[in-house]
């Protein structure tokens, strides 16, 4: 079920700026930050998915090689 998150204290320049940027993206000031808030919380999840990344064994395989391997399972594919 969704959640209700209130935020008190919001000062006065940053809500107007918030305000202006729904306006300009067709949204109400509670449907952009909602927007704002989901893209955020993605961006998190993208850097605890890079951090893993780098903590995998480096490979000698070059880019040339996958986009060969791409190109040679696509053309197997039909």
């Amino acid at each position: 079920m969704p959640k209700v998150i209130q935020i008190r204290g919001v000062p006065d320049d940053v809500h107007a700026e918030l305000t202006r940027r729904a306006e300009a993206a067709g949204l109400s000031l509670s449907r952009f930050v909602l927007r704002e808030l989901e893209l955020t919380s993605r961006l998190g999840r993208n850097a605890e998915i890079f951090a893993r990344l780098r903590e995998l064994p480096a490979t000698s395989i070059t880019d040339e090689e996958i986009v060969e391997d791409i190109r040679a399972e696509r053309d197997r594919a039909g």
